[in-house]
């Protein structure tokens, strides 16, 4: 039986007025990103600003850094949440060290996702949407990574691990630090 998946942490977001603050030298790599678009187009920044800075910087993407972004980048602070919560690669919550975040789609479901989801679950003792009581591992439920021919398949960080089997899932946590 596959585990119970949530949908969605918007409910869980708190917010608030408070606006992140960040070195000159983070100010400074932001401008470095926003130097790449024209003047009148700030709003192209938004996705790597908040990919590769506030997530980053913050460990995810919270209401201060959001709060800031706005601001920096001079938009209402709605358009930036319609950005962080529409693309899965933005942690609206705090996440574990190493952040499985497994396909869902039809090819993946139909390929094996319950059974390497069911899996990585009972390994790590937890259900998708928590992360282990030592910080070390989230795992998250995501639509299509784009890998449906080598389905099922998962992300861990940056990388793809397709092709998956229980097997072969055991080896790529046992070599996670």
């Amino acid at each position: 039986m596959a585990a119970a998946v949530p949908t969605t942490y918007t409910d869980q977001i708190e917010y608030s007025e408070e606006i992140a603050e960040f070195s000159p030298e983070i100010i400074e790599e932001m401008d470095r990103h926003l130097a790449k678009y024209p003047p009148d187009r700030k709003r192209s920044a938004l996705i790597p600003i908040l990919l590769l800075v506030i997530q980053r910087e913050r460990g995810w993407v919270d209401n201060p850094g959001i709060n800031f972004l706005a601001k920096y980048l001079d938009l209402e602070v709605t358009d930036v949440w319609e950005t962080a919560t529409f693309y899965s690669m933005f942690n609206l919550r705090p996440v574990g060290r190493h952040h499985i975040q497994i396909c869902k789609t039809l090819s993946c479901k139909i390929m094996g996702e319950p059974e390497i989801t069911d899996h990585i679950c009972s390994k790590l003792g937890i259900k998708p949407g928590d992360s282990t009581p030592d910080g070390r591992f989230t795992v998250s439920m995501v639509e299509c990574l784009g890998s449906c021919g080598t389905a099922p398949m998962m992300q861990i960080g940056f990388d793809f691990h397709e092709d998956l089997t229980v097997e072969k899932v055991d080896k790529i946590l046992d070599s996670l630090d």
